[in-house]
């Protein structure tokens, strides 16, 4: 019984898989036909459209090289994506129904019924010898079709009415609101900037920009970069006329206030020609595109990058230069040469401690956007530079690609005399003279011991034997009996938070200084340094001791200077603020013990 039972189940299910497969592959629906209403047309290849909307101009526009252009009512350049969007849409246009000759014929005034003695709108649409005409008629009554005729056809079609709302009924719908289209594509520029003419050009290897009249000089590259990007992107507000005859000079145009002319090698890309306020339009300006006659309005703030003095078209920075450095070598009464130095990261010549990386980081970014406080001489000549305290003995920067290599200058500065708030500088490339803010000269590393590696030293608290604090005469010693468990020693008296003090002996073993501001120096008081101070020695179980002197406050730092010796020699360097903060709290003798 179960073995016939099995063999009908078999048979069962053989039988609906067979109907499945013949299901899917014999006796499914055949998809719905798709039936173009412009038979043969293909947006793609459509060279010209022709619109006439009920009781408005004639619009037509062609296309030639993948570019289309208005050509009536007025010539002007087109918007490109309207035109598309139009032809994708009819391209897949289909009939809802279809109204025969005979059913059209057997209406009386079928055609003042249907909207076609009186159409919406009549279209021509060319494509090299092939056209197609389509006349709009009135709209159902539900409202959610069209009535539309093909060519000459007697009969009529129904579509749906999504594609009515991308016809334009004037020609503004289908202008180019756009002023150029040149990013990317300009490597030369003039700028007529009232009574002044510059002029610019984007060097085709390393792609910046370079000042070559009235100065050959570098140039400001975000700005014009900036510029460009703002110009393309910029829109039309307002065709405020057409007329080829209007008076120009009464919006500013001639002469214009601003001229900006773009190309690419030997070739004209565009222009635009910048006017005066639009009176009743606040905000906007008129403006011109070169080759066309309409006077249009665009934002005022379009052109705010192009405005200004030659000055401001020059690179503010002193040096910008890209790619690795190899050796800095600062020349000068306390002169020092940084150079790599393969894997091993960097050294100071002449030196034996370790280079911190981040303080040579922070000093090649500090060169490479050292400010420009004031163009202070175009060109000069050694005679000139004299009076600006310029010479072969000025303090000088020099970067190199390669170290030792003295023909591989990267970039170059050499600094002159100084006054209340500036330095003058000159690059060694440049003829000019340029002020440096002497707050910015001062962020400049003075000595080569300044890049010293940070980290002080390194030891884990669970190693520490005990602390020992001398301050204003007096001494405590504090011993740990366990984690997070300390106690004074006999003699040492006072009251201690044990959890603080492991926080805070934690923090302490990973010492790093915010920076260096002293080696051996001579006169230690300066930096508040003396006996009376805080005094910490931390022994090790080892028997190792690390020492730091506290010293005093940090100008305008909410930390202190301290003091430690390493290899042999006294450094001075600014305390961590927030550890600064535990070790006035919890490792620091009151003036009153309890």
């Amino acid at each position: 019984m179960k073995t016939k039972t099995t063999a009908l189940w078999f048979v069962f299910a053989a039988a609906l898989a067979a109907f499945i497969w013949l299901y899917e592959t014999k006796l499914q629906p055949a998809p719905p036909v798709h039936t173009a209403l412009l038979a043969g047309l293909r947006a793609a290849d459509v060279t010209a459209i022709q619109i006439i909307p009920a009781g408005g101009w004639e619009i037509s526009a062609v296309r030639t090289n993948g570019v289309w252009q208005l050509e009536k009512p007025l010539a002007y350049p087109a918007q490109a994506a309207a035109i598309q969007a139009l032809l994708a849409s009819l391209e897949q246009l289909s009939p809802i129904l279809r109204l025969t000759a005979a059913e059209m014929q057997g209406r009386k005034n079928a055609d003042s019924e249907f909207g076609f003695e009186n159409p919406q709108f009549k279209l021509d649409l060319t494509a090299g010898d092939q056209n197609w005409y389509l006349t709009v008629g009135n709209l159902t009554a539900p409202g959610d079709g069209v009535y539309v005729r093909v060519g000459g056809e007697a009969g009529a079609y129904v579509t749906d009415t999504d594609w009515l709302r991308l016809l334009p009924r004037e020609a503004t719908a289908w202008r180019d609101t756009g002023l150029v289209d040149v990013v990317g594509k300009v490597d030369w520029l003039v700028i007529t900037n009232g009574t002044r003419v510059i002029e610019l050009r984007r060097n085709a290897t390393n792609h910046l920009w370079r000042m070559t009249s009235p100065l050959d000089a570098r140039a400001n590259n975000l700005r014009i970069v900036t510029a460009l990007q703002q110009l393309s992107s910029a829109k039309v507000s307002q065709f405020v006329t057409d007329n080829p005859k209007a008076d120009l000079t009464a919006y500013g145009l001639q002469p214009a206030a601003l001229d900006v002319w773009l190309g690419s090698g030997t070739n004209y890309l565009a222009a635009v020609h910048v006017g005066k306020d639009s009176p009743d339009h606040p905000g906007e300006v008129f403006a011109q595109r070169e080759d066309w006659s309409s006077v249009l309005t665009v934002a005022s703030n379009t052109f705010a990058a192009w405005r200004g003095t030659v000055n401001d078209f020059r690179d503010p920075r002193l040096l910008n230069f890209t790619g690795p450095v190899a050796e800095i070598d600062v020349r000068g009464t306390n002169g020092f040469t940084l150079k790599a130095d393969g894997a091993n990261g960097w050294r100071v010549a002449g030196e034996k401690f370790p280079v911190d990386e981040d303080s040579l980081k922070e000093f090649v970014q500090l060169l490479a956007n050292l400010p420009i406080a004031e163009f202070v001489k175009d060109l000069g000549t050694a005679t000139d530079l004299q009076g600006y305290g310029i010479s072969t003995n000025s303090r000088a920067i020099i970067l190199r690609f390669i170290a030792d290599d003295t023909n591989s200058v990267k970039a170059q500065l050499v600094f002159g005399t100084a006054g209340t708030n500036r330095i003058f500088v000159k690059r060694g490339d440049e003829g000019f003279v340029y002020a440096l803010a002497l707050d910015d000269y001062k962020r400049l590393p003075e000595y080569g011991w300044e890049f010293r590696d940070r980290r002080i030293w390194n030891f884990s608290e669970t190693n520490v034997s005990e602390i020992t604090l001398h301050q204003g005469g007096k001494t405590r010693q504090i011993l740990r009996t366990g984690a997070n468990s300390w106690s004074l020693m006999p003699g040492s008296q006072g009251i201690i938070n044990p959890l603080a003090i492991e926080e805070t002996v934690r923090r302490l073993g990973q010492l790093d200084a915010i920076a260096w501001a002293g080696r051996n120096f001579p006169t230690p008081e300066t930096f508040g340094l003396d006996t009376n101070n805080l005094d910490l020695l931390v022994e090790l179980k080892n028997g190792e001791k690390r020492s730091v002197d506290f010293g005093g406050i940090v100008p305008g730092r909410q930390t202190v200077y301290a003091a430690v010796t390493l290899d042999g020699e006294r450094w001075i360097f600014e305390f961590p603020p927030a550890l600064c903060a535990l070790v006035a709290a919890y490792l620091t003798i009151p003036q009153k013990d309890p």
